[in-house]
């Protein structure tokens, strides 16, 4: 299982030339013969008439020059600016895949142009084949030791540079370019400082980035395994999931649950998987989807809460947008709706943007009474007990209201998108400019770090179980970062507790190929990005799963972490890293996640990957065989 190797990690000139070479062979040789004719003629035009002398040598020069202006024609790099080679990748990740060579020898330029907002941005044109708009949906790939990127325009194109400060060049008017459009303003050390801030210097100048932190940081246990190499991805369970699935649910103790547009299905939690149980939870009887009215919409959110026992779904007010203005709970056992909740403050009917649970292992706990909000400009704590700390009884209170426990409303525009909680209950923000925000379990009024954004806006954030990473998703990469820090006392924090000053490690992204970004299809936008699931302190996650398309891709977090991994050789900027493994589907794919630590097995060195799509549910295991 998984993609194919492409050939895509070299262009050899034997393989991309060929052609070419085989016809400046048949070139040449006819200007040698020419050549030597010429020669030939003019030492016998003593023993010529004059007249037919001057007119055989008249047709060789007029020979010998066009030959010559051909041949010479692919060799005049010095009369171009920008020289390149322009290469085609054709045959996607079949056998028969290879580069072959667009333009011999072409050139290359950045310039600005109205974009479809008119407003001024960079494009990169590359002879008459390529026209694209630089942003990171080119997916640009460096190669520093061929001289060489790759990127996506409508097909995956590769540019070979005749020398290694060309490459250099290109490389660093990209970023810049890159930079403007992003930003607005020039690429200058001020505007740099300007966007980041003082204390991310590392973020700007990738170079001078202090890497300790990820050089010192907690490796696996020496017992691990790593994905990375020829180890089997095995699909374990595959069956139909009643179609319309929305969302996974995933349990640490014996169920799973998908929610589809019929209601809950639930699934048994095995060592190899999940597999269903053929129980279905059907959503009111009268034909409402949980959620309320007829026309409102499936729930896109399933939380399970008090020992699994309970489940919380959310469906969004409106089409559209996942705002919501309450939700259900379900009991499990008995597969009905024990309660309609909403969301108000102060007398006054608000929405939430997502929920989630107070810790990263508070599901287990049976009685659980709060969860975790997050909206535009709120984040919050729930409780489904009444101002007095009593569970508030459902059968008498109408539709009871959440109270609102802790939290803040922030006045100004934070356009918060995603939430997640480490093992203690600190929260991890991400936010529709690209921010990610570290707030402590003990106010959630002010972040104690506040990470810039690259860009992008974050659409998915997780954290580890110990608060020592970050993993941030956006349409284009995975940015995954490291909180870790030395105070004034010499003592090792996260951001999630204090101020993390200006030693703070760059972050690393994650990224798929040219190629395999091009193969994912034209909604190929990654979603969801996961660390691996543990709830027990001491235990490290072990790898990363993000989905895009009809991929599911999966990388080694040990492996990311290894300053010295081969990927980032040769790499200018934040370094990127490129080494995963693919699940590919026949659909798109609505969630990849690992089940719990509870489920791995002793010759598998993770926990089954289940993957959810729409009419389908697969478990796969990282089979310990090599």
């Amino acid at each position: 299982m998984g993609t194919a190797q492409s050939r895509e990690d070299r262009i050899t000139d034997s393989e991309s030339d060929e052609g070419y070479e085989e016809e400046e062979e048949e070139e040449e040789e006819q200007y040698d013969d020419a050549l030597s004719d010429h020669q030939n003629t003019q030492s016998s035009s003593s023993t010529a008439t004059s007249s037919g002398t001057q007119k055989s040598l008249d047709d060789i020069d007029a020979k010998l020059k066009s030959l010559k202006l051909k041949y010479n024609s692919q060799q005049s790099s010095h009369n171009l600016k920008n020289p390149v080679k322009l290469y085609l990748h054709i045959g996607g990740n079949t056998p028969k895949a290879k580069w072959v060579i667009s333009e011999k020898l072409t050139s290359y330029s950045f310039t600005k142009e109205n974009g479809d907002n008119d407003e001024n941005c960079w494009v990169l044109e590359v002879g008459t084949k390529v026209r694209v708009r630089v942003s990171t949906e080119m997916q640009l790939k460096m190669f520093g030791d061929q001289k060489r990127v790759d990127f996506v325009d409508k097909a995956v194109w590769a540019l070979k540079f005749l020398s290694d400060e060309e490459y250099r060049n290109f490389v660093t008017q990209f970023q810049n370019c890159l930079f403007e459009n992003v930003y607005g303003m020039e690429a200058s050390e001020e505007n740099k400082v300007k966007v980041y801030g003082k204390e991310f210097i590392g973020w700007m100048k990738p170079e001078v980035a202090d890497d300790s932190m990820w050089e010192d940081a907690d490796d696996l246990s020496s017992g691990s395994v790593p994905v990375k190499g020829n180890r089997e991805l095995m699909e374990e369970f595959e069956e139909a999931a009643n179609g319309g699935v929305q969302s996974l649910a995933l349990g640490a103790l014996d169920n799973s649950f998908l929610v589809n547009d019929l209601g809950v299905q639930v699934y048994r939690n095995f060592n190899r998987g999940i597999h269903g149980k053929g129980i279905c939870v059907k959503f009111d009887a009268g034909g409402s989807r949980i959620g309320g009215s007829p026309s409102s919409s499936t729930p896109k959110k399933a939380l399970l809460m008090r020992a699994e026992r309970n489940m919380m779904l959310m469906s969004p007010e409106n089409e559209g947008k996942p705002n919501a203005t309450g939700l259900k709970q379900v009991d499990i056992e008995t597969g009905k709706i024990v309660t309609e909740w909403k969301f108000e403050k102060d007398g006054a009917d608000i929405t939430m943007r997502d929920i989630t649970n107070d810790t990263k292992g508070s599901q287990l706990d049976p009685s659980e009474s709060t969860f975790l909000g997050l909206d535009d400009n709120r984040l919050c704590q729930w409780d489904m007990r009444d101002r007095k700390g009593v569970v508030q009884n459902i059968a008498t209170s109408g539709s009871p209201v959440l109270h609102w426990s802790q939290g803040h409303q922030f006045s100004r525009g934070t356009n918060f998108q995603c939430f997640a909680s480490t093992g203690d209950g600190s929260i991890v923000v991400g936010s529709l400019d690209g921010k990610i925000r570290l707030y402590s379990k003990t106010s959630m009024r002010q972040a104690k770090t506040a990470f810039p954004g690259l860009g992008s806006p974050i659409t998915h954030v997780d954290v580890t179980y110990d608060g020592k990473w970050v993993l941030g998703t956006t349409d284009t990469y995975l940015v995954l970062i490291c909180t870790l820090f030395t105070d004034k006392d010499g003592k090792t924090k996260t951001g999630f507790s204090g101020r993390m000053g200006n030693k703070i490690p760059a972050p690393r992204l994650l990224k798929l190929t040219p190629l395999d970004s091009h193969l994912a299809g034209n909604n190929n936008k990654f979603h969801g990005g996961h660390f691996s699931w543990v709830t027990e302190n001491g235990k490290q996650e072990r790898h990363l799963v993000a989905t895009v398309g009809k991929f599911s891709v999966i990388w080694d977090f040990q492996q990311v972490k290894n300053s010295a991994h081969e990927c980032y050789r040769n790499q200018q900027g934040l370094k990127s890293c490129y080494c995963y493994k693919i699940v590919l589907k026949d659909e798109s794919i609505v969630e990849s996640r690992f089940m719990h630590d509870n489920f791995a097995v002793s010759n598998s060195p993770e926990a089954p990957l289940v993957v959810a799509t729409p009419m389908k549910v697969s478990s796969i295991s990282l089979s310990g065989r090599r």
